[in-house]
């Protein structure tokens, strides 16, 4: 069993996006397509971020953790527009059991165009070829069917659901839990 390599967070091209990490000069389209949207935040657990100033601290974070070789988080920039539609990350990196969790969120404007999903197998790519991960995974509230389609096109196993995980406005929902392997990986390259 090989241990992960670790390169931090470098940036990704693909045929319409720049993954790379996040810049200070990212808020303003943080905060326009998808920072400040309680939709889109409340998907993936995260708190609302409405000013210039919260998103500064929170990039305060991101950019200080980029110090750290084992730390992947990328903003998804558009070619196009070069603008910041969301994020993606590897936000948990287990060293010992060779495996990573990838969690990410695209702008409401952007969804159902194929962006989650092209970011999300670059950021597979990396973890197996970079970082020699063993094992990705991936998971989702039972409520978000557009994420439900992103896993499954980029080859995620489903493996099962943890019951009532998450409270939601007074209701509860469950978390689906998604892997790829390694050797999977490979065969579907």
């Amino acid at each position: 069993m090989d241990m992960l390599t670790h390169s931090g967070t470098q940036t990704i091209k693909t045929e319409r996006l720049i993954l790379r990490r996040f810049a200070y000069s990212d808020d303003d389209s943080m905060l326009k397509y998808w920072i400040s949207d309680p939709e889109i935040q409340s998907l993936y657990s995260e708190p609302v971020y409405t000013t210039k100033e919260e998103v500064k601290e929170l990039l305060d974070q991101y950019i200080f953790s980029y110090e750290k070789e084992n730390y992947y988080r990328w903003a998804i920039i558009t070619k196009e527009t070069n603008q910041c539609i969301g994020q993606i990350a590897y936000f948990l990196v287990d060293e010992k059991n060779n495996f990573a969790e990838i969690e990410y969120c695209i702008g409401a404007a952007f969804q159902c165009k194929g962006f989650a999903t092209e970011a999300t197998k670059a950021v597979i790519k990396y973890g197996f070829e970079n970082i020699n991960l063993h094992k990705v995974q991936i998971c989702t509230k039972t409520i978000n069917e557009p994420s439900k389609r992103v896993i499954e096109k980029c080859g995620f196993t489903y493996e099962g659901t943890l019951r009532d995980y998450f409270c939601v406005k007074d209701e509860y929902i469950g978390r689906l839990y998604y892997s790829i392997l390694e050797s999977e990986y490979q065969l579907q390259r």
